[in-house]
């Protein structure tokens, strides 16, 4: 396997497969755990002809040429042999048995056998054939511990890692190849030996993209027309997407005779991510600015700073996170909605992650991991950060899911190559339930507070603002009116909720929209009790980073 002798698509090796080639040249690895997005399609070379194939393609054209034999092993094909049938019928015809087992253990009990075999040959000083072998969805015949255990799985894995380990094998030329799209959901024994490579094969960037989409054009029909002589442009804003769900999507406009059209490629995009990410993730469009959120002069100002040094690319002083905290109902979805529209970039919000199935929500985070860093610039939103987060403590029952949760979140959050790239915003009511090294500066730099309204003014003005929403329209000189019955600690959500009440009414009942204001307020009560109001303000207060988020009337709290 050297760069000479590879047959690549435009003699171009991938990054991951140059890392791979320099591993194995060296001599530092003869195994490799192949994780990420692995499968995805990729441009191949076959023939001298390009197409789009999978990764065993890939491997086969680009990496494995100059191999003797190629076989490749999976719990629902068996043993077969990819290349070199004939050198491999040699040895065949030795064993009492020659037929290939399809069982997991026996498979790879024969596979070792024959790795065995070719080192001897080596050592005897005859000529032993090249072999490598690939083992797609490694994770089911070698699972983690927490999704199966039992005396064959470790027969297996023991067997596997004697790949990497045993002298007579590593020496001699064998390379094998174990392909699982998480790493966590491989045996650990494998997962962590120091004897093999790890290679992490990324979602394909914008170059790539548009490698592929020169390939397609020939064959997408009107498709892609718009686009014709800038495909970069497109491939550019397709960054996030894997081959195959651009594929689909070419392939589904031509069959519909349709083009692709600029205007409808953020929603089109949007689609095929949250499908592809199978409802991990969600994405956030917002036409609203920082103008849409009332008050705050402080924070926005702040946070304009802070875009302006994004747009500038200047990131030395750019939050790695912030934290968003204050009282239920206080708009912290509406105020990342807002931050989105004025930063103008993709905002990705973690949905439910976490699977009733051991190992698979670390396999989920794994996925996540791949689409933000894959998405260049983007904010991710972490809506009710207490309960998603994770804990430290593992004491908690759940079989240690919620320790490594918080241990990938925090090694994530904390990785300063993505200062600029990945803003963590997380938002709670319960602030002090997030555990405190993932609060701490170098994960979540700025912390916000958003309280509700502290004077009956501010509530009128409050419900003024949302009711122009619905085109209610109150004027000043009712507030002298209605004083009395605004409530002094309104949220934004709460007003909400009123002022859909009162077009409710004004609608329903045939009054004025002042006659209708007047009657909701006749009774109403705030939503939250005060006490747990009172409570997760004080909260808030403390958890500031900077005392000039916080009202002069708030401030006193701080001392008590």
């Amino acid at each position: 396997m050297t760069r000479s002798e590879m047959n690549t698509e435009g003699d171009r090796l991938l990054p991951w497969a140059e890392e791979l080639v320099a591993l194995y040249e060296s001599g530092a690895n003869n195994q490799f755990i192949l994780y990420g997005n692995v499968n995805d399609r990729m441009l191949v070379t076959a023939g001298g002809q390009m197409a789009l194939g999978n990764l065993r393609d890939y491997l086969r054209g680009a990496l494995l040429a100059p191999f003797d034999v190629v076989l490749s092993y999976d719990m629902g094909n068996g043993i077969r042999v990819e290349k070199g049938g004939e050198v491999f019928g040699q040895w065949l015809k030795l064993r009492k048995s020659p037929e290939l087992p399809k069982a997991p253990q026996a498979a790879i009990e024969t596979l070792t056998h024959y790795f065995r075999y070719t080192g001897n040959l080596a050592r005897l000083g005859e000529k032993a054939p090249q072999v490598a072998c690939l083992l797609p969805a490694a994770e089911l015949i070698a699972p983690s511990r927490e999704m199966g255990f039992s005396y064959e799985t470790n027969t297996i894995v023991l067997l596997m890692r004697e790949w990497a380990n045993d002298s007579l094998i590593s020496s001699h030329a064998v390379a094998t190849f174990l392909i699982t799209e998480n790493l966590n959901d491989l045996h650990p024994l494998l997962a962590n030996n120091i004897h093999s490579g790890k290679i992490k094969i990324p979602l394909p960037d914008a170059g790539t993209i548009g490698r592929a989409l020169a390939f397609l054009r020939p064959r997408s029909g009107q498709a892609l027309e718009v686009y014709e002589g800038r495909l970069e442009v497109l491939a550019q804003q397709l960054v996030g997407a894997g081959l195959s769900a651009i594929e689909q999507m070419v392939k589904a406009a031509r069959y519909k005779q349709e083009t692709i059209q600029p205007e409808n490629l953020v929603q089109l995009k949007k689609c095929l991510l949250e499908q592809e990410y199978g409802g991990l993730v969600a994405f956030i469009e917002s036409q609203r600015t920082l103008d849409a959120l009332y008050g705050l002069k402080k924070v926005k100002a702040t946070l304009r700073q802070d875009i302006a040094l994004w747009a500038q690319n200047d990131l030395k002083a750019m939050p790695m996170g912030y934290l968003l905290c204050g009282p239920v109902g206080t708009g912290k979805t509406f105020f990342v909605e807002c931050l989105a529209g004025e930063a103008g970039v993709p905002v990705v919000k973690l949905k439910n992650f976490r699977d009733k199935w051991v190992g698979s929500t670390e396999g989920n985070l794994e996925k996540i991991f791949r689409l933000l860093q894959a998405l260049g610039r983007c904010i991710v939103f972490v809506d009710e950060a207490d309960q998603a987060l994770g804990r430290r403590d593992t004491a908690s029952g759940d079989s240690g899911i919620s320790g490594r949760v918080y241990s990938m979140l925090a090694e994530e959050m904390s990785n300063t190559r993505n200062r600029g790239r990945i803003i963590w915003i997380l938002a709670s009511s319960r602030p002090d339930l997030i555990e405190v090294d993932l609060k701490r500066p170098g994960r979540i730099d700025v912390k916000i507070p958003l309280f509700p309204t502290l004077t009956r003014r501010e509530g009128f003005a409050l419900i003024q603002a949302i009711g122009k929403r619905l085109e209610l329209s109150f004027g000043d000189d009712l507030f002298s009116q209605l004083e009395s019955l605004i409530p002094e600690m309104l949220t934004p959500g709460a007003a909400e909720a009123l002022a859909v009440k009162v077009y409710r009414v004004s609608k329903t009942q045939g009054l004025a929209p002042v006659q209708a204001l007047h009657a909701c307020l006749q009774n109403y009560q705030l939503p939250v009790p005060q006490d747990i109001m009172d409570f997760q303000i004080d909260l808030a207060v403390r958890e500031a980073s900077d005392l000039e988020f916080v009202p002069p009337e708030l401030t006193a709290r701080i001392k008590r």
